[in-house]
C-alpha cells in the first residue's frame, strides 16, 4: 500500500468532509485514512487505483484535489 496526501480546493463544511469520505471510500483498494477541511489522506493499492483516479473521484464530488506524496 501507498500513502497520498490530497489537497483539496472548495470544501467548507462537515458535509464537503463526509462527501469527500464517502467518494474517496467508494474506490477499489483505497482505505481512507483521515479527511478534514482542505484534505485528505488515503492508503491506496497502486495495482488497483492510480494516483490520479483517487484524484479524480474527488472532482467528480465536485471538489478540486491535487494529489502528492
Amino acid at each position: 500500500m501507498k500513502n497520498i496526501e490530497l489537497k483539496i480546493d472548495g470544501m467548507s463544511c462537515g458535509h464537503c468532509v463526509g462527501a469527500v469520505g464517502k467518494a474517496l471510500g467508494k474506490l477499489s483498494g483505497v482505505t481512507v485514512e483521515h479527511v478534514t477541511l482542505g484534505s485528505a489522506t488515503v492508503a491506496y493499492d497502486d495495482n488497483a487505483v492510480t494516483a490520479e483516479q483517487i484524484a479524480d473521484a474527488v472532482s467528480d464530488a465536485g471538489y478540486k484535489a491535487v494529489a502528492f506524496a
